[in-house]
C-alpha cells in the first residue's frame, strides 16, 4: 500500500513534466498510471517481457526497429518506452515505466534518466 501511494504521486509528477503516459508496477500488475490509458492499464497483469526485464535487473529502452515490449499481457496498444526496475534490499519490487501508445513518440535520454532516478528513489524509500 505504501508503494502504491508514492507511485501514484510520482506518476502524476512524471506525466506532467514529460507530457507522457507513466506507470509503476509491482511484480505482477500495474499499480499506478498517469497521463492517459488509466482504464486500459490500471490493475492489469504485466507482460512476460516486462517480467523478464525485472529478472534481468537492467533498464530497458526501446530502440527503433526492434520489436516493442507490450506493457500488459493482453495489450498491443501500449508498449514500454523505458522500463526501470525498482530494487530494494536486493529484491526487485516492480518497474517505473514510460509508456508509448501505438507507434507514438519515442522516449529519450530524459525519460531514461528520470525512470532510473525514480526507481532508485522508490527502492531506497522502501528500505526505510
Amino acid at each position: 500500500g505504501e508503494l502504491d501511494d508514492f507511485a501514484a504521486q510520482f506518476c502524476e509528477t512524471l506525466s506532467k513534466s514529460c507530457s507522457a503516459i507513466t506507470a509503476v508496477t509491482d511484480r505482477d500488475a500495474i499499480i499506478a498510471v498517469a497521463g492517459g490509458g488509466k482504464r486500459e492499464l490500471m490493475g492489469k497483469r504485466i507482460s512476460q517481457q516486462l517480467e523478464q526485464i525485472m529478472d534481468d535487473r537492467r533498464i530497458y529502452q526501446y530502440t527503433p526497429g526492434e520489436q516493442r515490449v507490450a506493457v500488459t499481457e493482453s495489450g498491443e496498444k501500449y508498449s514500454a518506452g523505458v522500463a526501470a526496475p525498482i530494487i530494494s534490499e536486493g529484491d526487485v519490487l516492480g518497474l517505473v515505466l514510460f509508456v508509448e501508445e501505438g507507434d507514438g513518440a519515442q522516449s529519450g535520454e530524459t525519460e531514461y534518466k528520470l525512470a532510473q532516478t525514480i526507481a532508485a528513489f522508490l527502492g531506497k524509500h522502501m528500505e526505510s
